[in-house]
């Protein structure tokens, strides 16, 4: 019977004559693979439109929004997306302080527990957003560059208010600058509310130096360890970020007459001159005259101007794309990119996308619990919006990489072997059983799942047999012909080594 069962479902799977005409290259599809988050149908429509030049070019400059009419409203439906910062943060600011004047008691106690139920549900939402976005938007590669500066620029959302700042970090800090100018994303993750609340700014002031902030801003997200830098200049960056904040209580700060033109504020982010040192500091050898919030853009013009800026973004960069090593040749023509052309980021990426190493990397990447995710979403369902993001939060919760969920701020590993564990794949087949069997939740109509509609997915699509079936290892083929059901095969594909790597 199982052998039966097992030839009748391989001659349903098994290759149209007529598909082998339309498969794409082997080379094709390993770059389609690693320029996006996975195929589906749409992305293979239009690489064969427009070729792959033509194709990178539109990936590089997206011009439009990129998400399907049903996934965009989902996404303003969340309350923490229709909700503007400024009003989110005055309606938190208000419920804590009608907590705080309530008196001791189990009242208190549960009125404080909502509070943070409520701020860890928009968080989720915040999640639930950058999956969705991952997997629907028709722009994959600035998709995958959000992904890559939201890690290189960590927050981790259980830290004091961050949790009601990381949707607005996403939507409107790292987003709009993934692809644009380095220096502009830098200023941007600079006047986050998330950012500053996570990394003790907020806290910086002439009379109290907290150096968490400059230290991170130098080590992590600009210059890297040994470039250079001294923990003088550590300091002299934090004085200069002094008064680099926010304005949480929405009370107007009472400054005197010659200290009101250097006041700042945009929307909940402010630079205070009354917590700032206005005297005079020397960074990276260079006079930074004492002056204001000025003297923060000379600090971040400079630093992003430094020879080992461009050299450790290419990096970075380079190890996600690339390789864990990647040539030495290659990130030293990234960097001369980034400088020759002011740290454009997609100027950066068309270098190393284009380059011969990118080229012989492919196929060779173990992929990440996200790309992992996203593919297999891509691959199984095909653009079907989900009624139901959660089991996505889960997924990734329980892959060990959900956004904004790193506690230290060096961001989740990008090294293929931290994600190549046994507990790791098995993890991954359970996942690839939820979604391959259809058992998952994702299209449930209401949270108790009463009201659900669709089924498991038919991954025997076109898309499988232009991208996938025709490069099967033989031992993912064995594998496959020992499926007694269609969903036990799409488990199979899912967690195959093949559809693991990109």
């Amino acid at each position: 019977m199982r052998a039966l069962a097992a030839a009748v479902l391989f001659a349903f799977v098994a290759l149209p004559a007529a598909a082998r005409d339309d498969a794409l290259s082997k080379e094709d599809v390993a770059w389609l693979d690693r320029v996006t988050f996975g195929v589906d149908s749409a992305t293979i429509a239009s690489y064969r439109d427009l070729g792959r030049r033509r194709f990178l070019d539109r990936q590089l400059h997206p011009k439009a929004d990129g998400l399907p009419a049903d996934v965009r409203a989902q996404i303003d439906g969340f309350d923490v997306t229709r909700t503007p910062m400024a009003t989110l943060v005055a309606q938190v600011r208000d419920q804590y302080r009608d907590i705080n004047a309530m008196p001791d008691g189990d009242g208190k106690q549960e009125a404080k527990k909502a509070l943070q139920k409520q701020g860890n549900e928009y968080a989720q939402q915040a999640q639930a957003t950058e999956l969705l976005y991952a997997i629907y938007d028709e722009n994959q590669l600035r998709e995958q560059m959000v992904w890559f500066w939201l890690n290189h620029f960590s927050v981790f959302q259980q830290k004091g208010r961050v949790r009601w700042a990381v949707a607005d970090y996403a939507q409107n800090t790292i987003r709009p600058h993934a692809l644009g100018k380095f220096r502009d994303l830098v200023m941007a993750t600079l006047k986050s509310p998330a950012m500053l609340e996570y990394l003790d700014n907020v806290q910086n002031a002439r009379d109290k130096i907290n150096e968490n902030y400059a230290r991170e801003l130098m080590e992590l997200h600009t210059l890297g360890v040994g470039s250079g830098y001294s923990q003088d200049d550590v300091q002299n960056l934090a004085r200069i970020l002094t008064g680099v904040g926010v304005n949480f209580d929405g009370q107007p700060r009472k400054l005197k007459p010659d200290m009101q033109a250097y006041y700042v504020q945009e929307g909940v982010f402010e630079f205070n001159p009354n917590r700032h040192d206005f005297s005079d500091k020397l960074l990276l050898g260079k006079p930074i005259k004492g002056g204001g919030f000025d003297e923060v853009e000379k600090a971040v013009d400079l630093i992003v101007s430094q020879p080992a800026c461009a050299t450790f973004i290419s990096t970075k960069l380079a190890q996600y794309f690339v390789a864990n090593d990647p040539p030495p040749e290659l990130v030293k023509a990234m960097a001369k990119t980034f400088r020759h052309t002011d740290g454009d980021i997609a100027a950066v990426m068309d270098t190393m996308l284009t380059s011969k190493a990118f080229t012989a990397s492919l196929g060779k990447r173990y992929k990440d619990p996200t790309q992992f995710l996203v593919s297999t979403m891509r691959l199984a369902y095909d653009g079907k919006p989900v009624a139901n993001p959660r089991p996505l939060v889960n997924w990734i919760s329980q892959l060990g990489q959900a956004p904004f969920g790193r506690i230290t701020p060096d961001g989740w590993p990008t090294n293929d072997s931290e994600w190549s564990s046994s507990g790791q794949v098995a993890k991954r087949f359970e996942i690839a059983r939820s979604i391959g069997s259809g058992a998952n939740h994702l299209f449930d109509l209401d949270e108790a799942g009463t009201h659900a509609r669709g089924g498991f997915p038919q991954l025997t699509t076109p898309t499988y047999y232009a991208t996938i079936e025709p490069y099967l290892a033989p031992k993912t083929r064995d594998a496959l012909t020992q499926a007694t059901s269609q969903q036990e095969w799409n488990t199979f594909l899912l967690s195959s080594p093949d559809f693991n790597y990109r």
